[in-house]
């Protein structure tokens, strides 16, 4: 009787499986529980596809189809990518409107009744304060849960001075470790860095960027960061590279900093903060900025809405607050600028850096999957598979447009000259 009923679910699967086909005509397969392959299209890719390691998992997504659900299945290896990443796997956007709705229920009717795989509990924490709901030790919480993973972990994938955030490519064939250096140069000359100047460091990450600035330019650095893990390792080479003399760094809230500093980059660290605290992040790096001083903001954006909706409420949103960026939330371009303006900035420079970034995090995605027993080694497997479907997501997003990125340099006031050249000529010598 089980077997009877299993081999009503797999052809329940296979006629599903050639609807779609019709439909889609996509480019990977399916594999089945029982080792058969199904192509999605008339000419797929030899050896890519997703393979449903257990019955259960269908009726499971048919009951409830979520992205969430689908992220714990992945993650417990119930499903899986052969033969390649998610970002092979959806580089196709063809839409399914063509099956007929009716027929497709009946086909998957042994499915929908079958009994379903539990998808249990997957990495995550209470990652609903957001906002004006934080708590005053939700960022330093929050940052921790995403970049204390572990040192190890993050060495697989990224360059050898740990740059989390998007390179920039002066040619796309510029190898992921030069398009980095490249990244920490351009900051450092769309700020205008000389030596001498106080220059502050907002969410130092691993401290490449600080080292990057004083060994190259001369500069005074402080870097603040909620990462204990970072901070550990960016002190260590701070001291290696014989700069401890003109680098401080601290584990702080940046709302908890003082002084007055010439120059304040923010790369990566925006996304963090909540976008009902947008405000108050703006004044208080205003307040941190000397006055003839130059702020740089590199940030993660979302497209502008018509109708304000908060990117948050979209289910991939969730599922990366859930899973990967607790407390993270997008803005848009316009709203970024507005309220950099409304808190007294003069905005001077705005260059979107999308492409790039779909080249970084591609980056990435495939070198933590070339390393994948060393990953599993450090972090478990389902972390792992969380983190190689968060950066191949990514990567699409980018590829998309869904997610943008954008590097704003702006200046203290409108008030007397501004405290850049008359052109860009000095970015490009």
């Amino acid at each position: 009787m089980g077997e009877e009923r299993e081999d009503r679910q797999l052809d329940a699967a296979r006629r599903a499986i050639g609807m779609v086909r019709e439909a889609l005509d996509g480019h990977f397969s399916v594999r089945l529980w029982d080792g058969s392959l199904e192509p999605l299209g008339r000419e797929v890719v030899p050896g890519l596809a997703i393979r449903i390691n257990s019955p259960g998992v269908l009726p499971s997504l048919l009951r409830r189809p979520t992205l969430d659900r689908v992220i714990r299945h992945y993650a417990h290896g119930r499903i899986d990518i052969e033969g390649g990443t998610l970002i092979d796997i959806g580089g196709s956007r063809k839409r399914l409107r063509r099956i007929d709705k009716w027929a497709m229920a009946k086909t998957l009717w042994p499915l929908l009744v079958a009994k379903g795989d539990h998808p249990d509990t997957g990495r995550a924490i209470g990652a609903g304060a957001e906002g004006a709901g934080r708590q005053a030790g939700d960022n330093k919480r929050f940052i921790q849960f995403h970049y204390d993973v572990g040192n190890p972990f993050y060495r697989l994938f990224l360059d050898p001075e740990m740059q989390y955030s998007c390179a920039y490519y002066p040619t796309w064939e510029t190898s992921l470790e030069d398009a980095q250096t490249a990244k920490l140069e351009m900051i450092c000359r769309k700020l205008r860095l000389k030596p001498g100047d106080r220059f502050l460091d907002i969410g130092c990450g691993w401290g490449g960027l600080l080292c990057h600035a004083v060994k190259h330019h001369g500069v005074r650095g402080h870097g603040v960061t909620l990462s204990e893990a970072q901070l550990a390792f960016a002190r260590e080479k701070v001291v290696r590279l014989g700069l401890a003399d003109r680098i401080t760094m601290e584990l702080m809230d940046y709302q908890d900093l003082g002084g007055q500093f010439d120059k304040i980059a923010s790369i990566g660290m925006y996304e963090h903060i909540g976008l009902d605290n947008i405000p108050a992040y703006f004044r208080k790096a205003r307040a941190l900025l000397a006055e003839d001083g130059l702020f740089l903001n590199h940030a993660i954006s979302r497209g502008a809405k018509r109708k304000e909706k908060r990117f948050s409420k979209r289910p991939e949103k969730r599922a990366i607050q859930k899973y990967i960026f607790p407390g993270g939330e997008l803005d848009d371009i316009g709203h970024t600028i507005a309220e950099m303006e409304w808190a007294g900035f003069e905005v001077h420079d705005v260059e979107a850096w999308r492409a790039h970034y779909e080249k970084t995090t591609r980056a990435w995605c495939e070198r933590l999957t070339a390393r994948r027993e060393e990953a599993v080694g450090l972090v478990g497997a389902a972390t792992y598979r969380i983190w190689v479907a968060y950066l191949g997501g990514v990567s699409l997003a980018f590829r998309r447009g869904s997610l943008r990125i954008y590097q704003t340099l702006a200046g203290k006031s409108a008030k007397g000259p501004p405290a850049v050249p008359p052109s860009r000529a000095d970015l490009y010598r």
